[in-house]
């Protein structure tokens, strides 16, 4: 994960704990002054490019006959389809390639490619009668037919035959395509390993809401997870650790009795495999391989690529503190997690590496990290102060600059292009080299003056790791992302020339994500508000239209079996003190509409206890304050307890 330094992680925990309540009020002006408010039963996400309803509804028949055009792009699509219109639904279905007068459902490819659908454009007609989804391409078809599944009841996404329910879809006529071409989601799968299959439920979920590019973190401190053949220890060491449950970074570092098994790898079958499940869902994969810093699964397997005497002696991390942060960025490492930018040895090691790579990934670039580079150790080093001599070099940023253009040139003579985190910019690189702005929008900014291409992916907004609600609820990170703040991502800022944003993209780190279960829970909804981000056209923001959709999502997660946060629901506590030094404390909600009851006697509120109007100051011996909300007379948020101690912390001495 990306630390940030520890001025801005004050920052940032002083935000999260002082500034959340004005969240709500301030994603209000993303309303547009005529806003879309499609009926309930039209909750497509992201939302289409237009949509217009007509009367009427069209009944999924008991058989159905899907016509597709027989083509291998399509195949995948067509078992997606069918397994969707038949097993909740009980009809059978069954599919035809030639043109026939028989098929409900109409899927075809234009004979003259429709210049404003481009190549993942679709139109989707529904009537009473049958249903049509036309497209340039294949991919095209896929994303109507996305859209298509969110226009029948939630019920659609169950795993099983479903009773009792009208399979109808509201008549509409849709025209739609991206804003942007670059969609992505960053699934670190360095830090816990996650399985082929875990990785394919991963892809099923984010194809709903049309992402096409799976960022793959496969190396780090915590492990190294592609095979790479000639190179063995970097699986055989790179790849396991201790297991640690608990609060990553504050663990006990390991002792040498304690058995190294927690982790894995995937064999280069695994990520061919991967490649091609992805490839017929129509998302590119980026691999990613960090460096030079983040290398420590790599140097406890190689110590040769470490500049520093004893790295042999280093072993993988397993969630131990190595890094202070309290200088602020660059960190200063407690052991040296990077890769030799002075040692040839260092060089020989990333072509064995990046050839494998780009021989498995047909995705055009290759991610090759540069972030949180630790300077500490370079600048004792001797064979550092030797390469800046001989090269001019006046400093560590222009020691990783120096690194980082060698990196690229590798990664160019594989034929593919070199993308990396925003500090690569330090370096000078060539416009050549992409960039990743994820510190912030005014780095992507930067980058594209200096006519780099850039994928926006600011911690601001697309963090999925952050908390989602108050601290007391999540695994603790430095900061907070409430689904309405990543709702405001707008991945193409006034003043750039549109042309070198690429697109836009969500980061998922998985320090604290222990399994899948907890991978979905970060992603969604918060998935869903970049997803629009990137797909839908920026005037057509609009949250209170966005988050009455996202509601009908949750139904379709539940059926689908997926996890989601339900931290929205949740309330958001302010506290300062009165003029006599009592605690106050504020109570709000990020979506309107909703009622806070609360009680001080370590009672479980509901609707019938005193609801909250005005700030709150506890009883005198009070030491918990519990709170859930309401929506009408249904519970919707998570019963809290707020500790009394954790407000006054919040509020300190004044």
């Amino acid at each position: 994960m990306k630390n940030i330094f520890s001025l801005l992680c004050f920052f940032l925990l002083s935000y999260s704990a002082i500034a959340q309540t004005s969240v709500a009020q301030n994603t209000m002006s993303l309303e547009t002054p005529d806003p879309v408010n499609l009926p309930q039963d039209i909750a497509i996400i992201p939302e289409p490019v237009t949509v217009v309803k007509h009367e009427g509804h069209f009944t999924l028949p008991a058989n159905v006959t899907i016509q597709c055009p027989a083509v291998p792009e399509t195949h995948q699509l067509l078992v997606f389809l069918q397994e969707r219109l038949s097993v909740p639904t009980g009809s059978y279905v069954s599919t035809v390639s030639n043109k026939s007068g028989i098929a409900n459902i109409k899927l075809s490819l234009n004979d003259k490619a429709d210049p404003v659908l481009g190549t993942e454009g679709y139109q989707l007609s529904v009537t009473p009668k049958h249903i049509s989804i036309k497209a340039n391409h294949a991919a095209g078809l896929f994303y109507g037919v996305q859209s298509l599944l969110q226009l029948f009841p939630a019920a659609i996404e169950s795993k099983e035959l479903v009773e009792g329910i009208e399979w109808k879809s509201p008549c509409v006529e849709v025209t739609d395509y991206p804003r942007l071409g670059w969609r992505g989601l960053m699934f670190d799968v360095a830090r816990h390993y996650f399985t082929k299959d875990e990785i394919k439920q991963y892809i099923n979920a984010m194809v709903r809401y049309k992402y096409n590019i799976l960022h793959l973190h496969l190396t780090d401190d915590e492990g190294w997870r592609i095979e790479i053949k000639g190179l063995p220890k970097l699986t055989e060491v790179g790849a396991w650790s201790v297991r640690k449950v608990g609060e990553f970074g504050n663990f006990i570092p390991p002792t040498a009795d304690e058995p190294r098994n927690y982790g894995g790898f995937y064999t280069q079958e695994d990520i061919k495999e991967l490649v091609q499940y992805a490839k017929e869902r129509f998302v590119n994969i980026l691999p990613e391989i960090d460096v030079p810093g983040h290398s420590l699964a790599a140097i406890a397997s190689y110590p040769e690529l470490s500049c520093t005497p004893g790295a042999e002696n280093y072993k993988v991390r397993s969630g131990e503190r190595i890094m202070d942060w309290s200088r602020g960025a660059p960190p200063t490492a407690l052991v040296d997690n990077t890769l030799c930018p002075a040692n040839e040895k260092v060089y020989t090691f990333l072509d064995t590496v990046i050839t494998q790579v780009a021989a498995l990934f047909p995705f055009e670039y290759i991610h090759m990290g540069g972030d949180e580079a630790p300077f500490n150790f370079w600048e004792k080093s001797d064979a550092i102060k030797t390469l800046m001599q001989k090269e001019g070099l006046k400093d560590m940023h222009q020691v990783q600059g120096y690194f980082e253009k060698r990196v690229q040139k590798i990664v160019e003579s594989k034929g593919k292009k070199f993308i990396g985190w925003d500090e690569i910019l330090n370096g000078d690189m060539s416009p050549s080299a992409a960039v990743m702005a994820w510190r912030g929008t005014k780095y992507g900014i930067e980058a594209a003056k200096k006519q780099h291409e850039v994928v926006m992916s600011p911690s601001t907004y697309a963090y999925l790791d952050y908390m989602q609600a108050d601290a007391i609820t999540e695994p603790r990170v430095y900061a907070s992302l409430r689904l309405s703040k990543s709702y405001e991502f707008e991945p193409v800022p006034t003043g750039v020339d549109p042309k070198y944003i690429k697109g836009g993209q969500a980061n998922l780190w998985a320090e604290q994500v222990y399994n899948i279960r907890q991978a979905e829970y970060m992603t969604w909804p918060r998935g869903m508000a970049i997803a629009e981000s990137v797909w839908s056209p920026a005037a057509k923001k609009n949250w209170p239209n966005f988050f009455g959709r996202v509601e009908q999502h949750f139904k379709r997660l539940d059926m689908a079996e997926t996890k989601y946060a339900p931290s929205v629901y949740d309330p958001i506590f302010k506290v300062s003190r009165s003029a006599d030094r009592q605690l106050q404390i504020e109570l709000s909600t990020e979506v309107p509409g909703l009622e806070i009851y609360y009680s001080f006697d370590n009672s479980f509120p509901d609707r019938f206890y005193p609801k909250y109007t005005e700030k709150l100051t506890p009883p005198k011996d009070a030491t918990m304050l519990k709170v859930i909300t309401y929506k009408g007379k249904t519970p919707i948020g998570r019963m809290m307890n707020m500790p009394i101690e954790e407000l006054n912390k919040r509020a300190g001495k004044k």
